[in-house]
């Protein structure tokens, strides 16, 4: 998601910027597991280990930005 948008959103812009939310949060959960899961099993699989810590990163990035806009939409 790039910039936050300050303009008055409708009513379903909102909603699905929330489904938006709801879907990649559940992917985070998921990534988490995963990347979870790899550091169990430490050293095996130790490769793959900074391609799917940058993964998980940048889901939970583009999480915390589409929360942050949700709160601006909310507040206008």
């Amino acid at each position: 998601m790039g910039e936050a948008t300050t303009t008055k959103p409708t009513p379903e812009d909102i909603e699905v910027l929330k489904k938006s939310i709801k879907r990649l949060n559940s992917r985070a959960g998921q990534q988490k597991m995963d990347l979870h899961d790899l550091a169990e099993g430490l050293p095996i699989n130790y490769k793959t280990l900074l391609e799917m810590a940058q993964k998980t990163y940048d889901i939970y990035f583009e999480l915390d930005q589409l929360k942050k806009q949700l709160k601006i939409w909310e507040e206008l």
